[in-house]
């Protein structure tokens, strides 16, 4: 199938987000879990909603479908496919009445967290968020020791800015662990993020 961007230029699969899970889950960082981050934050957010403590969704990313083969009467085959919009943030809902927005990233770095993962509109979007007083972050996950971090974008923005200036392109593990909240892995919810934001 081919997919393009909304200026017409062909995608490269590289640059798509590829469900790496089954290779993680043959490899010693998903030995045991078998689960992306995504997947323990849809299911922590899963947790929230059955319990009214939150509505938080995962965020479609909006495609338009320009070419459909029919092969047979049952099956439609999509060939050639546009991302509509240049995607913000992965999760958006609300919390008490109170609106968050935030991105979901790992790595398999182990000392630090490229800001080549993040994109200038991401970036843009999330001051926008700040603006109008809504609660903004990142969840980071280092996936070889299986540790997740709620970074606020306001520390986020202030790296990025770094990089733009000419310093590093990555935040370095111990920054995240100076200025982001450790959120400990449990069974329900496996990523309680919520009572990281209750310390905000």
């Amino acid at each position: 199938m081919n997919l393009n961007y909304p200026n017409g230029k062909k995608y490269k699969p590289s640059e798509l987000p590829i469900d790496n899970s089954e290779k993680k889950r043959k490899n010693g960082s998903y030995s045991n879990r078998g689960m992306t981050l995504e997947e323990d934050l849809n299911e922590s957010n899963q947790y929230y909603r059955e319990r009214k403590i939150a509505v938080i969704h995962k965020k479609p990313t909006p495609v338009q479908i320009v070419q459909v083969d029919y092969p047979n009467r049952s099956a439609a085959v999509i060939k050639e496919a546009y991302f509509k919009l240049a995607s913000t943030t992965d999760y958006n809902g609300v919390y008490k009445g109170r609106y968050i927005d935030f991105e979901a990233k790992e790595t398999q770095n182990p000392t630090s967290f490229p800001l080549k993962n993040f994109h200038q509109h991401q970036i843009e979007h999330m001051e926008e968020v700040m603006d109008q007083g809504g609660i903004c972050f990142v969840i980071l996950r280092f996936t070889k020791f299986e540790q997740v971090y709620l970074l606020e974008a306001k520390h986020l923005l202030s790296f990025w800015k770094r990089m733009v200036n000419g310093g590093r392109k990555s935040i370095t593990k111990e920054e995240i662990e100076q200025t982001g909240y450790h959120i400990p892995l449990g069974f329900q919810p496996r990523i309680d993020y919520i009572k990281i934001i209750e310390q905000l």
